[in-house]
């Protein structure tokens, strides 16, 4: 849904002329303008929602402030305090010819703006799913779906290298990823693998709190892409449970769940959770199992309250 909503909004060059319609008569608060230009474009709830991947911002938000920005650097408009800006005669002019096209190709023919190419280590182009080009993202998306590329790549080798391991490596990973998530506490053996005859279809049990208290069991099937879990699994693991006494167990497997398994889980009332392969290299990623952190880059923006002197 978030693709189908994304393909929908205008890029930051189409929202150009909108920003400078919007303050063509008085000074213009920034976040104003993203909700009146949002309203003029009839974008639904979902749409206006629609956020970044970092999850700090919405799409349409991000792409109005970078247009502001780069009228800014034309000299189109300038800030009058913070959050707030207004035209110069420049972008007055600009407004005279209704069908005048303005977007960076019309900002080059400023030497402020040219000045501001030359200071700018210009990115290479990244495209996302939806084949956007560079002319079409703000920086701030081409870093992040250069980021989500990264995560996408780093996901297929951990499935990879995790489905090429052992049976209790895998087992031993799930416990080890569990622990990270923060179950158990502190205590050492907070989790534990089991994988030995006689687990009555367990593969593992982890603590929930600190002292022991409550035990979650765990199931951990290592297989291929191709080789989907069924509703018959998952209710094998629920007897299980059953026998081990237990209220709660993880499904884990580096394929996926069939429809039918998910509708089982579902109707068990959350006592079974399910962790198909993607859902697994994700947490892996966030929680630093089976992977580590290859650099940190630093990203400073310009603190235009600084250089308020009003």
């Amino acid at each position: 849904m978030f693709e189908e909503a994304k393909r929908k909004l205008p890029n930051y060059q189409e929202l150009m002329r909108p920003v400078l319609e919007s303050a063509k008569n008085a000074p213009r608060k920034i976040s104003d303008v993203v909700n009146e230009i949002s309203t003029e474009l009839e974008l639904t709830d979902e749409e206006r929602s629609v956020m970044l991947p970092s999850g700090k911002q919405t799409v349409i938000a991000n792409r109005i402030h970078w247009a502001r920005s780069y009228l800014k650097q034309a000299g189109l408009v300038r800030n009058t305090q913070r959050g707030w800006f207004e035209l110069t005669d420049e972008g007055r002019q600009a407004l005279t010819d209704p069908n005048l096209m303005i977007d960076k190709r019309y900002l080059e023919q400023f030497d402020q703006f040219q000045d501001f190419q030359q200071r700018t280590n210009k990115p290479d182009v990244v495209t996302s799913e939806l084949v956007e080009t560079e002319q079409e993202t703000t920086p701030d998306e081409q870093i992040e779906n250069a980021h989500k590329r990264w995560n996408r790549s780093l996901s297929m080798n951990l499935l990879t290298a995790t489905q090429q391991s052992s049976p209790a490596f895998f087992e031993q990973l799930i416990v080890d990823l569990l622990i990270a998530m923060g179950y158990g506490g502190s205590t050492e053996n907070a989790g534990r693998a089991l994988g030995q005859t006689g687990d009555n279809g367990v593969d593992g049990v982890i603590d929930q709190d600190p002292l022991g208290v409550d035990q979650i069991y765990l199931q951990a099937k290592r297989y291929a892409s191709a080789n989907s879990i069924g509703s018959g699994d998952i209710r094998d693991f629920f007897g299980a449970l059953s026998i081990h006494k237990a209220t709660k167990g993880i499904f884990v497997t580096t394929s996926s769940f069939t429809s039918s398994a998910i509708e089982t889980a579902r109707a068990l009332g959350g006592r079974i959770v399910l962790i198909d392969g993607a859902r697994l290299t994700k947490l892996m990623i966030t929680y630093g199992i089976g992977c580590r952190e290859k650099s940190l880059i630093r990203l400073m923006e310009l603190d235009e309250t600084f250089f308020d002197e009003t």
